[in-house]
């Protein structure tokens, strides 16, 4: 398949085959910048969680430590938030006041997918849209006196390309929309941990500074044994 027959195939559905490409384009390039802003944020978002919950208490010096070290990072959010309040606010008021942070943020995690849900939609009507202008093609070659057989059937054929086509793109957006979805479930769920985690820790009781401390706390005494009798 040479680059001649690629341009034959895009004229036979009047230019359809273009647009289709363009759509790949777009696609890809929204599936690249998601990916890479999501799943760095998941790794990293996981790490951070696990460090703010070696913390037994979070005083405002220590949340602004935090939020510094969070940078771009959508926790950085709930933390800055926890600083503005800290000594101020607590209980379901701050509960309150981290979700709406939680609401604010939310937006910039599934941003631009809304291109990818369009594409998916949008892909395989084009290419059967494609198929139809192309089998107009394919059986005008009956009205020719003398068409050969092979004309139309070949016509046919490359009139099917363009439902190919926006099939393959619309599978394409559709698996990387789909993945997408459950890494912004999967960072929502960091925020809601990160906002539980912070009302656990301002709410001015202490609470064990590590996991070893939890286990030794909720162990069960265990009786010494008893020496068997001889």
């Amino acid at each position: 398949m040479n680059t001649a027959y690629l341009i034959h195939l895009a004229n036979y559905s009047d230019g359809v085959l273009y647009i289709l490409a363009g759509l790949l384009v777009v696609a890809l390039g929204v599936i690249v910048d998601r990916f890479w802003y999501l799943r760095r944020t998941i790794l990293r978002g996981s790490l951070f969680v696990r460090e703010i919950a070696q913390h037994g208490r979070l005083d405002r010096e220590t949340l602004q430590r935090l939020a510094d070290e969070a940078g771009d990072l959508p926790e950085a959010a709930l933390l800055k938030t926890a600083v503005i309040h800290s000594g101020y606010v607590l209980g379901d008021p701050l509960a309150s006041r981290l979700e709406e942070s939680i609401l604010i943020m939310a937006p910039q995690l599934d941003r631009r997918l809304w291109l990818l849900d369009t594409i998916i939609t949008l892909a395989p009507l084009l290419g059967l849209f494609g198929t139809i202008i192309g089998m107009f093609h394919a059986f005008s070659v009956l009205a020719t006196p003398g068409h050969a057989p092979t004309a139309v059937t070949g016509g046919v054929a490359d009139a099917l390309v363009a439902t190919a086509t926006g099939l393959f793109v619309a599978m394409t957006g559709l698996v990387a929309f789909n993945a997408f979805n459950n890494q912004v479930r999967q960072i929502l769920l960091q925020l809601d941990s990160v906002k539980t985690i912070l009302l656990n820790r301002m709410d001015g009781h202490p609470m064990p500074d590590n996991r070893e401390n939890i286990l030794q706390a909720v162990a069960p005494k265990v009786a010494p044994t008893v020496a068997r009798a001889g």
